[in-house]
């Protein structure tokens, strides 16, 4: 079985989703998600851990359900530690 996400380091996938939905203060679709070349499986790993929150609503006539995905609190702290630990590259 495998450690929960928070127990173990992210992956590049999980920063680069992490720190797309930060620049999002609304969240994003999960369609733009996917178009963005995030697996259902990292998107689920984050919402596991706690990182992002899905919500989900009835859109149009037809009632059609769009799923919208947010960072949480504890997504910014992790993006927070993250930005904190590594040194900018444009200092000498």
């Amino acid at each position: 079985m495998t450690a929960p996400l928070r127990q173990r380091r992210l992956g590049v996938e999980q920063r680069r989703a992490l720190n797309l939905l930060a620049s999002s203060p609304f969240g994003v679709a999960e369609a733009i998600m996917l178009v963005h070349g995030f697996t259902r499986r990292t998107l689920a790993d984050l919402l596991r851990a706690g990182l992002a929150i899905a919500q989900h609503k009835s859109v149009g006539a037809d009632s059609q359900l769009v799923g919208r995905i947010k960072i949480t609190e504890a997504g910014r702290r992790v993006i927070d530690r993250l930005t904190a630990r590594r040194p900018s590259p444009r200092l000498p």
